[in-house]
């Protein structure tokens, strides 16, 4: 899991990397026939104490919803959710540090609770604060990002957008894992990134922003470190024949479009309802 790491920060101090807030990403010009890229900045995105995260609403969120914090399952305060474990509405205070376009810290915003959080499947936590969009808006001028409700397409442009670090990194969609095993941790269908998103401690938690449409597709989670085979912080990908294969140095990040058809009116998780896919309890 890309969770802070003292050598990380060392590496940091000796290149420079992650002294300022990181330039947005650059808008390019494509044909006709693709997509635009936008630039993508740190708007909406939070600093967790040990990972990032981001504000997030889902499609049809309204206005007067209590906002949601989108992070890692691993990310959690009380630590890594067993295999198999899966936390509903639980009382949480946690505070996150809310971020503008510049990387700058403008407040701080509070949890209520943990509406939901797992490792099993995904890597996910998703926290309910104490605010509603309107209220974040009309003290901050800040908006939420919009989780997109579709599974993320091969080749798209994206940008990691670390709030720990305060940095953004750009890559592409490289693929999907089958499977993919970290320790005792299994999780279907992840992401896997083109090489240029060598993503470090920290930027657990980050949102993976389609360049695009600057909606939410993914939640960066982990990266194989030091080459070795589905052990902790050396993740391994499964295909459905049961190969395993092992790429040093590449990252990967956990589809969110799941969660849009499991939180419904309010803001509220409703884990029954029509096309809710994540785990239950």
């Amino acid at each position: 899991m890309n969770k802070p790491l003292l050598a990380a920060l060392a590496a940091l101090v000796i290149t420079g990397a992650g002294a300022a807030p990181a330039a947005a990403a650059t808008e390019s010009e494509t044909g006709s026939a693709a997509p635009a890229i936008r630039a993508v900045n740190f708007a909406g995105t939070v600093s967790l104490s040990n990972c990032s995260g981001s504000v997030i609403r889902m499609p049809d969120s309204a206005d007067d919803d209590p906002a949601l914090v989108l992070s890692n399952g691993h990310c959690l305060e009380t630590g890594f959710p067993d295999p198999g474990e899966v936390i509903v509405d639980q009382a949480s205070s946690r505070s996150f540090g809310l971020l503008n376009s510049a990387g700058t810290r403008v407040g701080t915003l509070r949890a209520s609770k943990i509406a939901y959080s797992t490792m099993t499947d995904t890597d996910v936590s998703v926290y309910q604060l104490t605010r509603t969009y309107a209220q974040i808006r009309s003290t901050y001028g800040i908006e939420a990002l919009t989780l997109n409700d579709t599974h993320p397409v091969a080749g798209t442009a994206i940008s990691v957008v670390s709030g720990y670090w305060k940095r953004i990194y750009n890559c592409n969609v490289d693929g999907f894992v089958y499977r993919m095993r970290e320790g005792g941790w299994t999780w279907k269908d992840s992401v896997r990134y083109t090489s240029a998103c060598n993503t470090i401690g920290g930027t657990s938690g980050s949102p993976v922003v389609d360049r695009a449409t600057g909606r939410v597709v993914a939640v960066n989670n982990t990266g194989n470190e030091d080459g070795q085979s589905c052990t902790d912080n050396n993740p391994c990908e499964i295909d459905e024949s049961g190969k395993v294969t092992v790429r040093q140095g590449i990252n990967y990040a956990q589809e969110t479009y799941l969660l849009a058809a499991c939180f419904g009116l309010d803001n509220k998780l409703d884990l029954g309802a029509a096309g809710c896919a994540l785990p239950k309890p």
